[in-house]
């Protein structure tokens, strides 16, 4: 019964004009039929006979398949077209802090502790200045990791080195720094996850190999090695720190500058996101609210207003947001 309505639905010369519609699509995209198959989630070998119209089997059905693949694909190349262009990366006061206390202790070289907020960009920041400076590492550390052992392979591992006697393996690191020369610097992520010892641990590379630390992490990164008053034995390790950052909480420019980044113009957006920003989250919570509420807006053909931001909010659990 199925395949009869399916036959009574597309007639011969709509399933002709299928076929030509995919032939367009086909030319105009530099689509290949393997394309178009695995889109149309069809066999190759059943898809090639049906679009030259040499198929023995129910051409109508499959016309009804491929049909629904271009009608996804307009709906995708709807929601493109308005989406907002997520950046790659947008230097906001706080970002800028923290690039400069990175490339301080690169510099220095020496230690530096960044405590900033959840979704305050810590992470990005890291990220960008690895891909922007040679011999610039990124380790992100676990509760598994953080022991001295496990954190040197974290560090071997991202190095590149492949000393498997644990004896050699400080050496093997330190070789591999000095041999990039003294300009180097480790930027360990989730700093808060390492042990005190693990932390000492990376002091040594900063005195026999000349290579910067940057320890970023949430506030227990400050009050376990950034006190005034160094927990003993730990002095040595605390007078090599040198430069800070503590912000818990994103500056207003920080959201103006993340909205500009993004592209963001309608004032009552703006005004929801400014809110939506002051809450746990920052900067990552506004990214989250813009991409669903992209989804809502797109969905309708057009651009996010500040109900789809609210909307969004709260289909994400927020409570009721209002504008400032």
């Amino acid at each position: 019964m199925a395949v009869n309505a399916v036959k009574e639905a597309l007639s011969d010369s709509q399933v002709e004009e299928i076929r030509a519609a995919v032939r367009t699509i086909m030319q105009t995209e530099g689509l290949s039929q393997a394309d178009v198959a695995r889109g149309a989630d069809i066999p190759y070998g059943t898809f090639t006979p049906w679009l030259s119209g040499k198929y023995a089997g129910d051409n109508a059905a499959l016309a009804l398949r491929v049909q629904r693949w271009i009608g996804s694909r307009e709906g995708e190349r709807r929601v493109i077209n308005l989406a907002l262009a997520e950046p790659d990366f947008v230097e906001t006061p706080t970002a800028v802090e923290i690039l400069n206390l990175l490339q301080w202790a690169k510099s220095a070289p020496g230690i530096t502790l960044i405590t900033v907020g959840s979704g305050m960009g810590k992470s990005a920041c890291t990220r960008y200045f690895q891909a922007q400076n040679p011999h610039a590492y990124r380790i992100v550390m676990r509760p598994s990791t953080s022991g001295i052992h496990s954190m040197m392979s974290e560090i071997a591992q991202t190095l590149g080195v492949t000393e498997r006697n644990p004896a050699k393996l400080t050496r093997a690191i330190g070789d591999k720094l000095r041999r990039n020369g003294r300009h180097t610097l480790i930027m360990v992520d989730e700093a808060q996850n390492l042990s005190d010892a693990a932390v000492d641990e990376l002091r040594h590379y900063l005195d026999e190999y000349g290579c910067g630390i940057a320890l970023l992490g949430n506030e227990d990164v400050q009050t376990r090695w950034g006190r005034a008053t160094p927990k003993e034995g730990y002095g040595q390790l605390h007078r090599r720190i040198g430069a800070r950052l503590r912000r818990l909480r994103p500056l207003p420019e920080d959201i103006d500058t993340y909205l500009a980044g993004w592209g963001v113009t309608d004032r009552e957006v703006i005004k929801l996101l400014r809110v939506i920003g002051k809450k746990p989250g920052a900067l990552g919570q506004i990214r989250e609210t813009l991409l669903m509420a992209n989804i809502l807006a797109a969905g309708n053909g057009r651009s996010i207003t500040g109900a789809d931001i609210t909307a969004a909010w709260a289909n994400r659990g927020g409570e009721h947001v209002e504008a400032l």
